[in-house]
This record gives C-alpha cells, sequence and structure tokens, in this order.
C-alpha cells in the first residue's frame, strides 16, 4: 500500500502542458531509487492554484510547491519521500483559494474500498455519535455548524432535522436526493463516484439525529458510475456493521435502499421526489403539510442533498466550531461549483462562503478563454439569475445572490462573455424549463410556454414594444402562483437579463439587432472579397445553392435564398464570411 501521494499538475498559461514530463521524471527517480512501491504519482486535472507553473502537492502531509523546475524534483524525492520532511524554500506558504471539505476524500481515495476510507477516518464521526452523543445533542452540534442546505434554498440543516424529530410517528424516513439536474452541474456526481462512503456516515447521522429507521438514496439513473459506487459501498457498510440491525452495538438500527430517477428535472424538488419513490407520477403537491411533517408515505421525512449530508462527519469529526470558522456569518462552511462556460479552468471548485465572483472567475478560473471580458456569470441553474460583470466583486453567499436577482441553487456556474446573448440565454434556460415543466400548475404549464413565445418572437426579429413589460407580468404571476420551485424560479432568468441588459433587449426590438451576433434570424451573410481566397468551399457546401460564382470572378451570398444555417461561416477556413 502506498504511504504518500505525489499530484502534479502543469498550471501555466502557455499552450504547452508538461504534466505528463514531470509525472514521467517522478516515476524515474522514484524507480531509480526503487520508490515506486511506496509513492503513488498522480497527474491531475485542478490543484487548486492557477498560473503558477508546475505544481505539486504531497500528501498526507497536504505539502504544496509551486513553479517546480526540473532541477527540483530530485531534492523533492530526496526530502519528502527519504528524510520525511518539506523542501526548504520550495514549500507554498500562502494558501490557495480553495478549501476541501466536501470533497475530502475525493481523488484521495479508491472509492471502492471502505478500508481506505476507514483509513481516512471514515466512520469515526458516526461512532463518535452514537456512543457518545443523544439525538438532540447531534442537533444541537448541527446548529452551532450553520450548516444550510445546499441543494437550493439554503435551509437551515438543524431546524429541518429537529421538525423531523419532534413529530411523533411509528416511523420515519430520511432520503438523501441525488437527483442532480441542473445543466451544466456535476457537483453530486462527483461525491458519489468519489467518496461514496462520507455520504453513507451522512445518511446515517441523519437517520439517528431525527429517529428514521429507513433511508432511501434517490440517483439519477443516468448516474450509472454513481449508482454502482453507492451500492458496493452500502454492502460494504452492511458486511462491516455499520448498517442494519444494532449498528456498532449500539440499539440503534437503520436500512437504506436505493430509488432510480427516470431524468425529471421536476423530481428534485421534494414533494415531487417522494412521489417518484412511492411509484407515483412525479408531481409536487401543495405544502403545508411539509414532508418534516407528512412525507414519504405519509411518514415524517427529513431530505437532504448529496452535498449536504457529505459535510455532516466533518463535523462532528473536526468539530462545529471549526466548520463555522470558514464562511460568513450567515453562510457557514464551503460551496461546490461546477465552473463552466466561456472559463480557461472549467471543472469542480470548492471555495469557502463569502469569496467573491470574481476571484472564482479569475484567480480559480483563469478568466475567459477567448481572452474577452466576461459578461456575466449565471447561478443557480434554470432557476438561477444571471450576474453581469459589475457586480463580480459580490461576495457568494445565499443572501447576496439572492440580492441580485439569483440563487445558489446546488451550486451550477457558467460564466459568459461578449459573444453571449443575453435574449438568447433567457430563452435557452426558460426552454429548458418549459421542456422539464410536470404541467400540474397552469401558472408554470401556461405562464412558462407564453414567455417562450415572446422571447422567440423577440430573437427572430419580430419583437413588440410591450413585450418586455409582458414578459414581467407573466414572470410575476409565476414567482406567485406556481406551485413549487420550478415554476417559482424559472422567470428568474428573464427577469434578471431584463433588468441588467435592457438596451440589449432595445437592439432586438426596435433595431432588429443582435449584438453578440447569435440570434441567426437577426444576421445577414456576406462574403468579405479582400479575405475570400476563392476556394470554392462555401460554394460546394451551401446546401439550398445560396452562393453563386466562380473561382475566376469570386462569390458572393444571395440574401433571398439564405436560410442562415451557418454552414458557410463554419467551413470557411479564411475567416472571410461575415455575419452582421
Amino acid at each position: 500500500m502506498y504511504t504518500r501521494t505525489i499530484l502534479v499538475k502543469d498550471t501555466g498559461s502557455g499552450t504547452e502542458d508538461k504534466t505528463r514530463e514531470v509525472y514521467t521524471k517522478l516515476l524515474d527517480l522514484l524507480r531509480t531509487d526503487k520508490l515506486e512501491d511506496q509513492v503513488q504519482v498522480v497527474r491531475v486535472a485542478d490543484i487548486g492554484f492557477y498560473n503558477k507553473g508546475v505544481v505539486i502537492k504531497v500528501l498526507p502531509e497536504n505539502t504544496l510547491y509551486v513553479d517546480v523546475k526540473e532541477g527540483d524534483l530530485a531534492r523533492l524525492v530526496q526530502a519528502t519521500v527519504k528524510e520525511d520532511k518539506p523542501v526548504e524554500g520550495l514549500a507554498q506558504k500562502k494558501e490557495p483559494k480553495q478549501i476541501r471539505i466536501v470533497l475530502r476524500n475525493c481523488g484521495r481515495i479508491n472509492p471502492e474500498s471502505i478500508e481506505e476510507y476507514i483509513g481516512q477516518d471514515g466512520y469515526r464521526a458516526l461512532t463518535k455519535v452514537l456512543l457518545e452523543l443523544n439525538p438532540e445533542k447531534v442537533i444541537e452540534e448541527m446548529k452551532k455548524s450553520g450548516l444550510r442546505g445546499r441543494g437550493g434554498a439554503g435551509y437551515p440543516t438543524w431546524m429541518k432535522w429537529k421538525f423531523t424529530r419532534q413529530v411523533a410517528a411509528d416511523q420515519k424516513f430520511v432520503i438523501c436526493n441525488a437527483d442532480e439536474g441542473d445543466p451544466g452541474a456535476y457537483m453530486d456526481r462527483s461525491v458519489l463516484e468519489s467518496d461514496p462512503h462520507s455520504v453513507i456516515e451522512g445518511l446515517i447521522i441523519a437517520a439517528y439525529a431525527i429517529g428514521a429507521s429507513k433511508g432511501y438514496f434517490y440517483i439519477r439513473a443516468e448516474y450509472p458510475l454513481a449508482v454502482e459506487r453507492i451500492k458496493k459501498a452500502l454492502a460494504q457498510a452492511y458486511e462491516y456493521g455499520l448498517l442494519g440491525k444494532s449498528i456498532l452495538g449500539t440499539d440503534f438500527s437503520f436500512d437504506i435502499d436505493i430509488r432510480l430517477g427516470a431524468g425529471a428535472f421536476v423530481c428534485g424538488e421534494e414533494t415531487a421526489l417522494i412521489a417518484s419513490i412511492e411509484g407515483k407520477r412525479g408531481t409536487p403537491r401543495p405544502r403545508p403539510p411539509y414532508p418534516s411533517v407528512k412525507g414519504l408515505w405519509d411518514k415524517p421525512t427529513a431530505i437532504n442533498n448529496v452535498e449536504t449530508l457529505a459535510n455532516v462527519p466533518y463535523i462532528f469529526l473536526k468539530g462545529a466550531d471549526a466548520f463555522a470558522r470558514v464562511g460568513t456569518q450567515t453562510s457557514k462552511g464551503t460551496k461546490v461549483f461546477a465552473l463552466t462556460g466561456k472559463v480557461r479552468n472549467s471543472g469542480l471548485v470548492e471555495v469557502p462562503m463569502g469569496i467573491t465572483l470574481r476571484e472564482i472567475v479569475y484567480d480559480i478560473g483563469g478568466g475567459t478563454v477567448s481572452g474577452k471580458n466576461v459578461k456575466a456569470v449565471q447561478t443557480g441553474g434554470p432557476s438561477g439569475g444571471v450576474i453581469p460583470r459589475e457586480f463580480l466583486d459580490t461576495p457568494v453567499d445565499y443572501e447576496n445572490l439572492q440580492k441580485l436577482g439569483s440563487i445558489m441553487g446546488s451550486g451550477g456556474m457558467i460564466v459568459m462573455d461578449e459573444d453571449d446573448c443575453m435574449v438568447d440565454i433567457a430563452k435557452f434556460y426558460l426552454g429548458f424549463c418549459v421542456d422539464e415543466s410536470c404541467g400540474k400548475c397552469a401558472p408554470c404549464r401556461i405562464g412558462g410556454f407564453q414567455m417562450l413565445g415572446v422571447l422567440a418572437r423577440i430573437a427572430e426579429g419580430k419583437g413588440k414594444a410591450d413585450d418586455p413589460a409582458i414578459l414581467k407580468r407573466i414572470s410575476f404571476a409565476m414567482q406567485k402562483a406556481s406551485l413549487c420551485g420550478l415554476g417559482q424560479g424559472s422567470p428568474n432568468p428573464v427577469l434578471s437579463t431584463l433588468k441588467y441588459f435592457t438596451s440589449e433587449y432595445k437592439e432586438h426590438i426596435e433595431n432588429k439587432k443582435c449584438p453578440a451576433g447569435k440570434c441567426v434570424d437577426l444576421l445577414n451573410y456576406s462574403i468579405i472579397q479582400e479575405k475570400c481566397k476563392r476556394c470554392s468551399v462555401c460554394f460546394t457546401n451551401c446546401p439550398v445553392k445560396a452562393i453563386e460564382g466562380n473561382r475566376e470572378e469570386g462569390y458572393k451570398i444571395l440574401l433571398d435564398k439564405c436560410v442562415k444555417c451557418e454552414r458557410c461561416f463554419e467551413v470557411c477556413k479564411f475567416k472571410a464570411i461575415a455575419r452582421k
């Protein structure tokens, strides 16, 4: 078994990636000294530092070395492996902007090995809870930690557990909501695939706190690896006596089963999820009564998402105060974001609450791939809002994002540059919500469809002067009258773009132009003659023969025939097709 792991990543801003080169050199040095069976060398996609050259992290010491040169590798192996000490003058003292709590074991342990999880203090928190604390003290410790639900609204976790515990019933349930459906989001998937036991341990502690005897994982069927690893982890937990009857010799018994979601986005909502587990159509129901009072099969039920539960063992292992020291006054701990879009360094990031959007996008994300200015950042998935670049210095927490017309959501964060059209963005997110609406309530079913029609005609150059007012009126009606969070939140991208990008809507409606060049119906295509090499590629690829001419005289696009399929724009290697 390896006694030490060396993580390697070239974070340089250049095009040449030296990660493999450094990885190979380290392996050669270890083989020379016959240490390859003791030290594991791993190339990683992200290491928490950016534009710092080659970065190396040594585990379990967690020592960081930045801007490592090839000549440093031999003394790094000598000091860290042979002499068990840091390399003088090379170790990085400044802490990275990322802090790993939820992702603490991801990439460090074999997710299919309960032994490796236990080797990282796994199930010690559960042992402490069952042997030293009663349920009331567990809930009190959760209150001290300040952990809020990471699934969307940020409801205090301890309060949900307390309400469920207070209800008298012959049986109670606890559910892990792993129905992650936001476009571009894969935080829960990564945790389930990389550290399944941490979520199971959190779920068992939650069950003990509320007095539940049965639990469920509700996982999207599109996550086959996550399902497989949860199944293996559950089997191992039963084998080790961590699930089933009389856990760890106590009088507490608890069982967990798995239910697969069929991909309906609305089933991420608690009451729709409960209906799905019961074998019914996944549609929400009015609240109250809340699931804490009347949930699965009308029994008291607590539902927490994957990220929330992954925090729980850390809180009882390190202490509520240690967790509460991270983050802000009202938003404690860290948040995992799926940083995607036009950002240079896309991927999962785990950052302390209170970090600014600018730090996430530029210091961690490295800015935009195109090098153009950030135009906006969209947070919170389809129910979130679009935040313009003038608010990039806003601290990221529940309250501040809500003030800007967005939400934390489950953790999607999509970066947009100047080539993105805000009308098109609003249309995309609203279209997703319309497709995923269960149709049970009229405000969501009809309102969303009507709004999408208005946005579509604006994008086609058929917008009317009163369209923004119509969009706002329908949005407010949906927010007030929709049955669940899908309908209530789906107008957010529309309202935020109307608020912050009013001039862009005016350009579409009044001047019939798309400043970003995304709305195809508002564009005209032409050939830039001075750039055209007369190669005839556009001519031969046009599906409707809307380009005429020859190699001797040149080519031109017939606008009356052009269907704006953009095939000519895509195939031209000389950037000789203009769109405006």
